[in-house]
């Protein structure tokens, strides 16, 4: 799930001393349609995510090129290929880790017969790329709606300004396979300087930790903070809280992440990485798609102090020599084997051990700047403690089965670590059965790949969902009633399969043991003048990565909506990795008697009937003394003196309890989704977005599509 709730853009004054124009392979025509790769004065850092149609054996920093308001200019090689330098007649090829001075007309082949750039460098010519020192766009696009609305400020010592600056240096990077399915690899042009961000997220800390005053736990919401091993809470680490009506609870273990730039109300219960990734962590598993070690590092220097950490990753070639390069020594890395083409590692989820628990996180994010700063994205994370001697001899709970079996697919032999109390422990997935599961608020469903038959058919992908759903019953208010899909990639579907996915997600019963039934699917996906109207423009597209011949495939006109409605109850909840395609979900084979998985995927299921089972409940925290877990994270009986448990309610945050009196013993958790629903059927104007077409009329910021938009950027430029 990947909502766009707001960009901000920041400049300050640059000076650019020239830039590299893209050359034709004959290495003398000018490439046209290809922006030129700005050089600015001081270090450039410049690899595959700054060059078009760049393959990975281009480094993502390939070069650095110190330019000098003189006219010289030092090239160094950076990544593990050898660069190639043009000078008049003369050729010389430069090794990793060499160095050669170049001078305005030399070319660079970034690798050797390929990828030619000439340097045009022109220092008497250098102008400042942008003139104000200070300049914010905040104007909101919230949740793709045609509507948009400036901000409150969000410091009294600055002057926001509405702006549609346009944007420059940009790139898409893909991949395709032949299931029609596309995977983006994404990471979005950072124009804003990144000195006066972090000055402006310090500010909101400052504030945020003045509120707070020398109160740990504050009654309006909740505030995280590192825990030592003794169980001390660190004030003004972190600090989050949403405000609740008398009678509701948050979901306490589901989050959205912290979004840069929004104001302080629209960040209350969010959290970042910092607020994840906390306490006396002893060993990390991170397992992701996309991992930017550098950023993450910084993002969370915690992690640096953290004695073992493993990432399991997906990738290969030239990414999987810079994650390799980038990594701390003491890291391992873990590449799952995937068993059949086309597939993809696709599972975001942290295991982090404390020498009290296990904290696990399932969310829908990128380890990359982009992902954690510009876009909402959720999180499910909960503590679990080790198992008392009680607990040791009594049955695994569906959650603790599910994940151990899942740790398993990964293939993965362990590595040993020490632990508080533990002394040195192999790490595996059998080490992951000492903790106790039983107050999960979740059932887990993951995706492995491979061909699944038997006792396995149910195991994985959608036909676990259907399973799970199975044993459930729900009020008759949910008989027939619609399934939203939201997502952000659409794989190459059919009628066919889009009902035998309807047959996992419809399943169920009532509470008088009738069938659900079939009800309408809603697909939410963003129009095209959604995009255009986005607060990213065009650009905003980019992070919707589905080709035409997936999206306008008739049959699918029946299912799209936009999210524009009042909010109401929720029969189930799935936060999940997943796609809508068969790679991530499966597709039933030789008569429905074998299922096809290709890619690793991981997700959580938000059940009224956990809720109600474990409402009574203080969640245990790894990072908190008992005597300090916050308001928010407490039991009804904890606050309210209430032992009895009330009927289980799911609803979104704009839910309004009824005058009637007939919900107030009920318990009502709330799901902090960023858009409402039920979502509305398109009109009659309304186009669904592909990438892959062209789009004439004029975006926010005066562009039109295809467009170039960069993707990678190194983070501390």
């Amino acid at each position: 799930m990947v909502f766009e709730l707001q960009n901000i853009t920041m400049s300050t004054s640059q000076r650019q001393l020239g830039f590299l124009q893209a050359l034709e392979d004959d290495g003398c025509t000018v490439k046209g349609k290809v922006l030129p790769v700005p050089v600015f004065e001081g270090v450039n850092s410049i690899g595959r995510d700054d060059l078009v149609s760049a393959s990975k054996q281009v480094s993502r920093n390939h070069v650095s090129l110190n330019a000098s308001p003189d006219g010289t200019c030092e090239l160094s090689v950076d990544g593990q290929n050898p660069v190639v330098i043009k000078s008049g007649s003369g050729k010389t090829k430069l090794l990793p880790k060499t160095k050669a001075s170049i001078a305005s007309g030399d070319i660079i082949e970034f690798l050797p017969g390929k990828l030619p750039y000439k340097l045009v460098f022109e220092p008497a010519q250098a102008v400042l790329m942008l003139q104000s020192s200070v300049e914010l766009s905040t104007e909101i696009h919230v949740c793709q709606q045609s509507d948009t609305r400036l901000s409150e400020p969000r410091l009294d010592e600055l002057s926001i300004l509405a702006t549609t600056k346009k944007r420059e240096w940009e790139t898409i990077i893909i991949d395709s396979d032949d299931d029609g399915q596309v995977t983006k690899k994404q990471k979005q042009q950072l124009l804003d300087d990144e000195a006066l961000a972090r000055a402006l997220q310090d500010e909101e800390d400052r504030a945020a930790r003045a509120s707070m005053g020398a109160s740990v736990s504050v009654s309006s919401g909740q505030h995280v903070g590192a825990s030592s091993s003794s169980g001390i809470v660190n004030r003004g680490e972190e600090s989050f809280g949403i405000e609740y009506e008398a009678g509701c609870r948050s979901s306490s273990t589901f989050r959205l992440m912290q979004v840069k730039g929004l104001p302080q109300w629209a960040n209350k219960g969010c959290v970042n990485i910092r607020g994840v990734i906390q306490g006396d962590v002893q060993v990390a598993l991170l397992s992701n798609y996309m991992v930017d070690i550098d950023w993450l590092l910084e993002a969370c220097p915690r992690l640096r102090t953290v004695p073992s950490v493993v990432v399991f990753h997906g990738e290969g070639g030239g990414s999987l020599e810079l994650l390799q390069a980038s990594k701390p020594n003491s890291w391992l890395l873990h590449k799952p084997p995937l068993r059949l083409s086309y597939g993809t590692h696709h599972s975001k989820a942290m295991f982090l051990i404390y020498p009290t628990g296990v904290r696990i996180v399932v969310h829908t994010a990128n380890l990359i700047y982009i992902d954690w700063n510009h876009k909402s994205q959720g999180l499910w994370m909960q503590d679990f403690p080790y198992k008392s001697g009680v607990a040791q001899d009594s049955k695994s709970s569906p959650f603790e089965n599910d994940l151990v079996e899942y740790l398993q697919a990964l293939e993965w032999g362990g590595c040993m670590a020490n632990v508080s109390g533990l002394g040195e422990v192999r790490i595996n997935a059998a080490f992951f059965r000492r903790f106790d599961y039983s107050s999960a608020l979740v059932r887990l469903v993951g995706s492995v790949p491979g061909y699944h038959q038997g006792r396995n058919l149910t195991k994985w992908g959608h036909l676990k969902l259907r399973t799970i759903l199975q044993e459930q019953c729900f009020d008759e208010q949910f008989k027939g009633s619609p399934c939203v899909y939201q997502f952000s990639s659409l794989g190459s579907l059919d009628e066919k399969w889009m009902d035998e996915f309807a047959s996992s997600v419809q399943a169920g019963s009532t509470l008088g043991k009738e069938k659900l039934g079939p009800g309408p699917v809603q697909i939410i996906w963003p129009t095209v003048e959604d995009i255009r109207c986005s607060i990213e423009g065009y650009a905003a597209g980019g992070a919707v990565p589905s080709p035409q011949k997936n999206v306008e495939r008739p049959f699918l006109s029946n299912y799209w909506t936009r999210w524009q409605a009042d909010h109401t109850g929720r029969r189930w909840f799935l936060l999940t990795s997943s796609n809508l395609s068969k790679a991530a979900w499966g597709a039933l084979q030789k008569n429905n008697s074998q299922l096809m998985i290709r890619s690793y995927e991981l997700g959580v299921l938000f059940l009224p009937s956990l809720v109600g089972i474990n409402s009574n409940i203080t969640p245990f925290s790894c990072t908190y003394s008992s005597s300090v877990v916050p308001r928010g994270l407490r039991s009804k009986t904890d606050d309210e003196g209430l032992g009895q448990v009330g009927h289980p309610k799911l609803v979104t945050l704009s839910w309004k309890k009824s005058n009637d009196g007939k919900e107030d013993r009920d318990t009502i958790v709330r799901l902090p989704l960023p858009y409402a629903l039920p979502p509305v059927k398109y009109g009659p104007k309304d186009i669904p977005w592909s990438w892959d077409r062209t789009y004439t009329q004029p975006d926010v910021y005066g562009e039109v599509w295809p467009r170039q938009v960069r993707r990678y950027t190194k983070q501390n430029q």
